[in-house]
């Protein structure tokens, strides 16, 4: 084990083996920025649409507040 090609080698070994490491690592790191550039740009082509109108989030709540009221029927609470 005192042989300096050893080490040399193992030394070589290593650094072939960080390099492929990070060559992997970057070209994962390419691609998904490739992947969150086009996810960006798909959003950026859509048309903007207005928000639910105030009557729609109204029912909404309406519905949500009337299923809790069933479920704690079912359930047996008293409200």
């Amino acid at each position: 084990m005192t042989d300096p090609d050893f080490y040399i080698t193992m030394a070589a070994a290593g650094l072939v083996g960080l390099g492929m490491t990070t060559a992997a690592a970057l070209a994962g790191w390419r691609g998904w920025l490739q992947l969150k550039n086009r996810e960006y740009d798909r959003a950026h082509d859509l048309p903007f649409t207005s928000p639910a109108n105030a009557g729609a989030r109204i029912e909404m709540a309406d519905l949500k507040e009337r299923i809790r009221k069933l479920e704690a029927i079912a359930a047996g609470v008293d409200l």
